[in-house]
């Protein structure tokens, strides 16, 4: 038996899972792990990776005809071997481990983590390439399968672990452990130009719907120019919700200056995570940073009918009053001081 890595596009809808693992059953082949790789599309399709193990009769090309056959697509076919078995936690944690004790090794672990190699200035060309990273401590890597935004969201946080360490590169930028309602935690920090890779999983993992409210683009890949202005290359200031391990970012808040004392607030939170407080824990942290800014009114621009927008303010403790203009909801909250609000009641107009 050999082992192939599969990437299959699978479309939402009941029993596609199913059928996928039937057509391949069927070709007396075996699944031994799935995950999904892939963020989703505008309707719902994902991308699986699965490891098959595949029997001598059975060529691999006859394989793939079959999965395709049944209506799937496949994207990428290569030949794993047996450390791709590995449990992923466990190998991350070890290679974490490895990257707090020695901040050096951290190029290597990427790699690892990845199962890639380091492609220095003078390697051959490979199929895929990537680049993590900010300054010195870029890492680029080659192997012959697509790399995916989660991926190289889980290289950054090691990076990231690297420069946080006593002797690393840099030190961790201050951050603040929220409890959420349902009892979890996120960590608010602020975005550096490292959490580029953080930002575009977070936006890719999201709904077309959650972005058309955040007036963000619809597809899942950001253009390198939006990237920059939510990770706050502008000089804004950008705040992320990132998951205790710093794997993932799970929320995002911008604020900027768009002077008179005034100051454009916007928000975004993954689907997932939606309901929980992140929310209201971002929109909490911008007024206390407008508030050390010395701003004295937020502005908020949204689409009709987001009432999450106004909630969510509201539990900030602001007094939001929206008004339609253009097919559109401009929401304006003034910044009291900090003893007022927490006393005045609040309310709502949508005029």
């Amino acid at each position: 038996m050999t082992l192939w890595r599969l990437h299959v596009d699978v479309a939402d809808q009941p029993g596609r899972l199913g059928a996928l693992a039937a057509a391949i059953g069927g070709c007396g082949a075996n699944i031994v792990s799935l995950h999904v790789v892939g963020e989703p599309t505008q309707d719902g399709a994902v991308t699986d990776e699965l490891l098959v193990r595949v029997p001598p009769r059975l060529a691999v090309p006859t394989l793939v005809e079959t999965i395709e056959a049944a209506g799937f697509r496949v994207t990428v076919v290569v030949q794993a071997d047996a450390q791709a078995l590995a449990d992923p936690v466990s190998t991350a944690l070890a290679l974490a481990h490895c990257v707090a004790v020695d901040p050096g090794s951290a190029a290597q672990a990427v790699a690892a983590l990845l199962r890639a190699e380091l492609a220095g200035d003078g390697a051959p060309p490979a199929a895929h390439q990537a680049e993590v990273g900010t300054g010195t401590t870029r890492v680029r890597l080659r192997r012959s399968w697509p790399f995916t935004a989660t991926e190289i969201s889980r290289a950054a946080a090691l990076l990231e672990l690297a420069g946080s360490s006593p002797d690393g590169r840099r030190l961790a930028p201050p951050r603040a452990s929220v409890q959420l309602t349902d009892g979890s935690e996120v960590v608010l920090r602020a975005a550096t130009a490292a959490d580029a890779p953080l930002v575009a999983a977070l936006h890719a993992r999201c709904s077309p719907h959650t972005r058309a409210l955040r007036s963000l683009p619809t597809r899942p890949v950001l253009a390198a120019a939006v990237l920059a202005q939510l990770i706050g290359a502008d000089g804004s200031t950008s705040v992320l919700a990132v998951t205790p391990d710093g794997g993932a970012a799970v929320g995002l808040a911008n604020l900027v200056c768009t002077g008179g004392g005034r100051a454009e607030a916007a928000l975004l939170v993954e689907d997932v995570w939606q309901g929980r407080g992140v929310g209201t824990a971002l929109a909490r942290k911008l007024v206390e940073l407008a508030r050390t800014d010395q701003i004295t009114e937020l502005t908020a621009v949204s689409q009709v009918g987001n009432g999450a927008l106004t909630r969510v303010l509201r539990r900030a403790g602001l007094r939001p009053r929206g008004r339609l203009e253009g097919g559109a909801l401009r929401v304006r909250a003034a910044l009291q001081s900090e003893e007022l609000s927490s006393s005045a009641p609040t309310q709502v107009s949508l005029a």
